[in-house]
This record gives C-alpha cells, structure tokens and sequence, in this order.
C-alpha cells in the first residue's frame, strides 16, 4: 500500500521501521492518522514483521499536536471535538493493541500528542529533544489517551505532577521516572533501537503479543484479566513457539524462533 505521510521500511529479523514525515511541523492530521491506522492493521497481518519501530523524519520533532485552530472551529469532517479526540484516541491504541512489540524512537520532542503515540508504543527510546503531557499550558487536557495511559505506566501521582504541571523532561530526567526505557545519544538512536528492536524480534514475538493482550487485559477485574490470560496461554499452543522453546530447552540452545 502506497502512503503520503510515512514511510515503511522493512529490516533484517523481521524489524519493520515506521517513520512519519508530514511536513512541516509532523503535526498529527486526518491523513496521518488514517495511515497510521492502515499500516498498523497491514503490519498485524504480515507474518514476516516480527518488530515494530515509530520513528520521525522530521529533525526536531517525534509527533507535534493536533491543530488546534481546526479543533476549535468545530473538529473537521463534522465531528464534534470530543469525535474528534476518539478518533484520535483509536488511531493511537491501534499500536497498544498491536499483538506484536511496538518500539518508539524519539529523536526529537514528543509534547503532547507526540508523548502521547509514545505512550502507546510498549517501548520507548529516545534521543533528544524533551517529553511530556503539556496540554494544561492551553487550557486543554490530554486527548489521545495521555491521561489513562501515563496514570498506568507511572502511577495518579506522578500523572497528576507532569500534566498538572505541564512538565517538559529531558531524555535522562524522563528515563529516571520510568517514563522512557532507554535515554542514548543522538547520533547512537538508530543503531541502538535497531539492537534493541533485533534482540525482541529473535524471541518468541507471538507469545509476546499474545502476552500484551493479557496484560492489556489488567487494568481490570482479576477474574477477567485471569480469563483473558488462560485464553492467551492455550492459544500459545497454536503458534508452534512452544516447541520450538522447549526443545532448545532440553537442547540446553538457544532458541530460534525465526524461520
């Protein structure tokens, strides 16, 4: 499938590169998260991608915000804001629900809308530029699933801090509360996350997909999260990742899960 706003890349191991390029400000748009949601669905489906990595064109700027002078004049397509702040929303946890690992490698900043697809991502590595929730500055809160998702990645207090306060982080500040996995430098971004992203792609990527799904599935009552995680574990059994892992296990090997 052809795309205007980003680019699909496909690497060794099964790591496939998403690099978002709407110029000028990478400013988060119609078109932009009409694709983004295309090439999340188109990638779910591709047995050959195995990682996923977010990255920006852009030389300063992961993801910029919505546009705000269209949002206040009524949202675009006829949408209502709060339409407007849903289709968001689900453009962004399509990657939180994606059942393979999704890595984020912030080469610039992430404010607002930006930290909020890295929120979404399960891994977060970041070189430079600063993070943060910082929508009270205009009279706005979070709208893309900021508020829910950094209250269950830090915890209320520490979200309440950084929205409140409109708190912009460095990469080291943001890594010391958790907020990003890996802080590393600029020139190392690419060659870091393509480690990282190499390393998870050599594991067992169904049962971690399927694993996200169980977790994803914590947040709410024990009994469903428990229901969700049987269902989960005996569906591994479908993959053939299990015979693969214990044979090498017995082997005293490394497992290859990549065929």
């Amino acid at each position: 499938m052809a795309y205007e706003t980003i680019q699909v890349e496909k690497k060794d191991k099964g790591v496939t590169w998403i690099t978002i390029d709407n110029p000028p400000a990478n400013a988060i748009g119609d078109q932009l998260m009409e694709e983004l949601v295309n090439v999340a669905e188109e990638l779910e489906k591709d047995k050959d991608v195995r990682v996923i990595v977010l990255t920006s064109a852009h030389e300063k700027t992961f993801l910029a915000g919505a546009d705000l002078k269209g949002m206040m004049q009524g949202g675009g397509k006829g949408e209502s804001i709060a339409e407007k702040s849903g289709r968001m929303q689900a453009c962004f946890d399509r990657f939180a629900i994606l059942e393979k690992p999704v890595v984020a490698a912030i080469n610039g900043h992430a404010l607002g809308g930006g930290c909020e697809l890295a929120l979404a991502c399960d891994f977060r590595i970041m070189s430079k530029g600063k993070i943060g929730l910082t929508e009270t500055n205009l009279g706005l809160i979070p709208g893309a699933g900021g508020t829910q998702r950094m209250t269950r990645l830090l915890g209320r207090a520490k979200a309440i801090d950084l929205i409140f306060n409109a708190r912009r982080l460095e990469p080291e500040e943001a890594l010391n509360i958790g907020l990003i996995n890996q802080a590393v430098a600029p020139e190392s971004l690419e060659a870091e996350t393509t480690v990282f992203a190499e390393h998870l792609a050599e594991g067992a990527v169904q049962a971690m997909g399927l694993a996200k799904r169980a977790i994803n599935n914590a947040e709410g009552s024990i009994e469903e999260g428990l229901k969700v995680e049987a269902d989960a574990f005996a569906e591994t059994l479908n993959t053939g990742e299990p015979s693969v892992g214990i044979q090498a296990f017995f082997q005293k090997k490394k497992p290859n899960f990549i065929k």
